[in-house]
């Protein structure tokens, strides 16, 4: 057998392991309440984490992975503002910016991985 065969992130087992997932996610739902704390706690809760619990890691990556898409739809909407469809784009955003960390986070508790649509891979 080859042993560079690709093998699925493994799924959180644990109660802890489960219930830091769902944190990792719901954290990004700080950015509604202050601002830089959306994006810094997530990352500092995977990096903090992901040696300690592996399956961790591949939540983590898709959590900023979303966060670094989501920057980038949020330049382009900001800048299609100007001719009124980019008003669309920030709504549709924000929608997606509370929808998905629930979903995932919800999925995280489960022992699930959901990947977020939309979201432009940077990190695999």
């Amino acid at each position: 057998m080859n042993n560079m065969q690709f093998q699925p992130p493994m799924s959180l087992q644990t109660s802890e392991q489960k219930q830091m997932g769902m944190f990792l996610h719901l954290s990004q739902l700080l950015n509604f309440v202050l601002p830089p704390a959306g994006i810094v706690v997530p990352i500092i809760l995977w990096q903090i984490k992901k040696d300690e619990m592996p399956a961790l890691d591949a939540h983590g990556k898709m959590v900023v992975n979303w966060l670094i898409s989501s920057l980038i739809y949020f330049v382009v909407s900001l800048v299609l503002t100007i001719v009124l469809i980019g008003i669309l784009g920030l709504v549709a955003l924000g929608i997606m910016s509370v929808v998905f960390p629930i979903i995932g986070g919800i999925k995280a508790n489960n022992g699930e991985l959901w990947e977020y649509p939309l979201t432009i891979k940077f990190l695999k």
